[in-house]
């Protein structure tokens, strides 16, 4: 019997219209645990770098993490990989809400979509019944609307969809999948589903899901129930109110903005506002919140409410997604956050990358200011008003998605965009790391993790790799004694002598504090956790994004051992965990990428220091068994049980005796299609 898990597949040949059932390998949960992990050996198995994003023979890979549907607290994540149009590596995005459970309730772990629909259509999982349906009457609906109208179809309230809207089946760069209470928004994975003609996926399941040890596994998930209470009555001091308490930073019950107004940047991730909250607009944002937010929500099996239902006056209601709270006010430079929750649901509807979408959007009236894109460009673009410009973002996300005339070269976002512009517009598009708008934060001093974590991080979301370990340092070393304490989550002790000796000033303060040898640690922690948190299919809101979280590498060994049945221990966790991380870095090292690559953009630190820069890489590729081009080691493969990936390295020339070749060609620059 397998536990945990189903043991079974969905693969679904689009092009075929062929559909089976496929028993998978136990051996490869204990390797690679299950979620990221289980499609990396996928795509690494079944995609060449040869194949394209919008080729037939990509994947698009729907994944419930190992312990979705069973009694853990927060574990509800689907994870969606696929090879980006956008960055042309390795894309995987998590959503959370119902559809994962649902799909183990249904028998399977994943479905496989390869090849692409003549027409457009949606997939229908009830159970063992499963089909391809004609998706006509939804072309062009939104991505909310189109859940809606299959329940409706199907007379089930109770089925959980996921859907593209205009902007996926339009294959915009940054377009997302929606699923009702979250999102799959990084990398463009809609327009990979787009592409291959695939509306919807809906499914409906009401089978059992076993678990080996039912007793000890019902007191874990108590404990950590336990310690949800404790921390709700508990929040930690002296960090910004996200950090403080538990859930996924949706900030709906936050009102207090100044930390994120005044030091994220404004329009495209250029201008901070340090004296922009102040009294009126505190009070304007409250009343802007509460009356369009109509109730908390939770996902799946989770007590947070972190989320919540937005309805704007005259518009349907809708989920907000992380942080997209203010992503559209603050890249219009406007001061009205009714206006961001308001285009927010259209956005939502659309299906496009809340990141992403609004830094596309002021990049285009920067290049309109600057001269390099004219008036022309933009036919019927009305004027901006004393709110920024509000209504020019209304215009440009329309003729963005339905990719009209500028919008068509705009829809595959900053990087690409630039290039086909030309004339001096690749300057503007300065805040891509691996061709992919980052979260609008510009730093005035080198934060040697954040360095790292931007650089290395293949998720290309900061939210998705910062966590465990503060953000700064607190003011005082009495602070800083106060709050190891009780930072049993650590590791090992070596990480709360990190932070107590972290200084705000002097000798032991950025960019020099944390030591080298320091933030590679710290950073491996921290990725570690989010890799294990995308495998088990757990919410970084209860794990790896937040401080003393009641997940943590030493109760996450017993959840798999008595949920799935394998034999866990801190050390092996931890090995899986490195060997399914290393293989999304050989995905995307066989891809072309390489350590140039791996840089932040020229204006993201105000002050730069090169050789500290070039040390931290040098000793955290050492650190992961990486070579100096940032290409994993025949040694360090072999130790991970990855010879496979060393042979075919070889074989392409990247790797000679475990050293690195020159590669002969760039990251891979597919042009958009």
């Amino acid at each position: 019997m397998r536990y945990a898990e189903t043991g079974f597949n969905l693969e679904v040949d689009l092009t075929r219209g062929n559909i089976e059932r496929v028993e998978t390998d136990p051996r490869d949960t204990e390797l690679y645990l299950g979620g990221l992990g289980t499609n990396a050996k996928i795509l690494w198995d079944r995609v060449p770098p040869e194949v394209e994003p919008f080729s037939p023979d990509n994947l698009l890979i729907f994944a419930a993490g190992l312990l979705c549907g069973t009694p853990a607290t927060g574990c509800n994540r689907t994870i969606v990989s696929t090879i980006s149009p956008q960055t042309r590596l390795m894309a995987f995005s998590m959503m959370g809400g119902f559809w994962a459970p649902e799909l183990k309730y249904a028998g399977y772990d994943k479905v496989i979509f390869r090849g692409k629909s003549p027409n457009l259509v949606y997939l229908l999982i009830n159970n063992d019944k499963v089909e391809i349906r004609d998706a006509a009457h939804l072309q062009g609906k939104g991505a909310i609307e189109t859940a809606e109208l299959i329940r409706q179809e199907l007379n089930d309230p109770k089925v959980q969809v996921a859907a593209i809207g205009l902007a996926g089946e339009n294959r915009i760069n940054f377009a997302s999948i929606e699923q009702g209470r979250s999102s799959a928004s990084r990398g463009g994975i809609g327009a990979v589903m787009g592409d291959k003609r695939l509306k919807a996926i809906a499914v409906r399941g009401t089978k059992d899901i076993n678990v080996a040890r039912p007793a000890e596994f019902i007191e874990l998930c108590k404990d950590v129930l336990n310690y949800i209470k404790f921390r709700e009555e508990n929040p930690i001091p002296g960090v910004i109110p996200i950090l403080a308490v538990l859930g996924s930073p949706q900030e709906m019950k936050i009102h207090d903005e100044k930390w994120h107004t005044e030091n994220f940047v404004w329009g495209n991730a250029r201008l901070r506002r340090k004296d922009f909250w102040n009294d009126d607009i505190a009070k304007q944002w409250y009343d802007s919140m509460e009356s369009f937010r109509k109730r908390f929500i939770s996902c799946y099996n989770c007590p947070l409410e972190c989320g919540a239902t937005l309805a704007p006056p005259g518009q349907p209601t809708y989920m907000m997604k992380c942080f997209t709270k203010l992503t559209y006010s603050m890249g219009a430079m406007s001061d009205s956050l009714e206006f961001g929750l308001r285009i927010a649901q259209r956005a939502t509807e659309y299906g496009v990358d809340g990141y992403s979408a609004p830094q596309v959007m002021a990049f285009a009236l920067e290049l309109l200011e600057a001269g390099i894109l004219t008036e022309k460009d933009f036919p019927e673009m009305p004027d901006d008003n004393a709110h920024g410009s509000e209504e020019r973002f209304y215009y440009l996300l329309d003729i963005i998605v339905r990719r009209e005339g500028i919008g068509d070269v705009l829809a595959n976002g900053t990087y690409w965009a630039a290039k086909e512009i030309g004339n001096g517009a690749e300057e503007y598009a300065h805040n891509n790391i691996k061709k992919i708008e980052q979260l609008p934060l510009k730093l005035g001093w080198l934060n040697p993790i954040y360095f790292l974590m931007y650089c290395t991080g293949a998720k290309v979301n900061i939210t998705q790799i910062e966590g465990q370990f503060p953000q700064a340092p607190f003011p005082k070393r009495e602070h800083r004694e106060k709050f190891v304490k009780d930072w049993f989550q650590v590791p090992d002790d070596r990480f709360k002598q990190y932070f107590l000796d972290w200084e705000p000033r002097g000798e032991n303060s950025m960019p020099y504090y944390p030591t080298v040898e320091m933030t590679c640690d710290i950073v491996d922690w921290m990725e570690k956790m989010h890799y294990i948190d995308d495998a088990l299919g757990l919410c970084a809101g209860l794990s790896s994004f937040h401080l003393k979280p009641p997940y943590h590498i030493h109760n996450m060994p017993k959840f798999i051992s008595a949920g799935a049945g394998i034999e866990m221990d801190e050390d092996k966790l931890s090995k899986a965990a490195k060997r399914y991380r290393t293989l999304v870095r050989a995905v995307n090292i066989r891809r072309g990428m390489r350590r140039k690559d791996e840089k932040p953009p020229e204006d993201h630190l105000k002050k730069r220091f090169p050789e500290l820069e070039k040390e931290l890489l040098d000793t955290y590729y050492k650190f992961k068994g990486w070579n100096n081009e940032g290409i994993p080691t025949k040694e360090s493969l072999h130790e991970l049980g990855l010879d496979y990936v060393s042979q075919d390295f070889i074989q392409r020339g990247i790797l000679a005796d475990g050293e690195e070749i020159p590669a002969k060609e760039a990251l891979l620059e597919i042009e958009p299609a």
